[in-house]
């Protein structure tokens, strides 16, 4: 699988839809992708990792509180940047003083209020419009160098690579075999004398070819990391990008507390890391433009 050049990046499709019970009050009130960690939402700290990396093209499977994630980007101008608006009797005139600009591509596409995560993916197959397409969960940050990620993926020519971590034994165990083979997937085992320091679990930050979306279903019950990643495995199309860096998940108030203490304490952006490129993360200055 090689890629031209003059073709658009991959899309990044991130899911966004689950109610995220187990954050508490937050989510009452707020999608969790659009909790607040180092000053932003959760999702945009994701997406602008990625976007660090060139890959700008997001598609956000969207359920719970999703209006308001539609919301968050439809008005992302106006509630970024200081603007002028004119009112003097005809239609309001807004020029925005620009000095957030992001250079993405969003889109929002309603995947139902209670599907589970393969689900989400299936239903969002019509806008996937390349071989293959990048993937993760709107709630966990991580330094992984997504270009290496990418070229593992088409060096090993399987239909799915995810990304393994070493974070506490709540996620969703890989079961390694030779090389960088994933013999099994076991989703949130207890823990046991396998969920040690060296085991890998599901970080996420997964790539797919678009075979992918013949393992799914658009039924509701369908668990990404249940059966489709459990057959890819047993098929021998399943492989493991290790990751020892920086990564973490807000799944409860203490994880979303240590994430802000952490970007607080590097001034409020993205952790450092030798994984980063140098340059922006799609972000650009322009002195202002007007809304129409």
């Amino acid at each position: 699988m090689t890629k031209n050049m003059h073709e658009p990046p991959p899309p990044v499709v991130i899911l966004c839809g689950g109610r995220g019970t187990r954050l508490g009050a937050d989510t009452d009130v707020l999608p969790k992708p659009l909790v607040t960690v180092g000053g932003r939402p959760i999702l945009w700290q994701i997406m602008s990792h990625y976007a660090r990396f060139g890959m700008n093209r997001f598609i956000l499977c969207l359920g719970y509180k999703g209006e308001q994630i539609r919301e968050y980007f439809l008005n992302y101008r106006v509630q970024n940047n200081d603007f002028t608006i004119q009112l003097n009797g005809g239609e309001p005139r807004v020029v925005s003083h620009l000095t957030d600009v992001i250079d993405w591509e969003v889109t929002c596409a309603e995947t139902g209020l209670d599907a589970q995560t393969g689900a989400r993916i299936k239903r969002i197959e019509k806008y996937v419009d390349s071989p293959y397409f990048l993937c993760t969960y709107g709630d966990g940050v991580s330094d992984v160098n997504i270009l290496d990620l990418m070229a593992f993926h088409r060096e090993h020519g399987r239909i799915a690579t995810v990304t393994g971590v070493h974070p506490p034994a709540r996620w969703g165990e890989l079961v390694l075999g030779e090389d960088t083979a994933v013999a099994g997937f076991t989703e949130k085992p207890a823990l046991g004398p396998r969920a040690g320091a060296g085991a890998y679990v599901n970080g996420g930050f997964f790539v797919f070819n678009r075979e992918l979306f013949d393992y799914l279903s658009t039924e509701d019950d369908c668990i990404l990391e249940r059966d489709p990643l459990e057959r890819l495995a047993a098929d021998d199309q399943l492989r493991i990008f290790r990751h020892d860096g920086f990564w973490q998940a807000m799944d409860v108030p203490k994880d979303r507390d240590m994430l802000n203490e952490l970007f607080a304490s590097h001034g409020g952006s993205y952790p450092p890391s030798t994984n980063l490129p140098s340059g922006n993360n799609g972000v650009t200055a322009p002195e202002h433009v007007e809304a129409r």
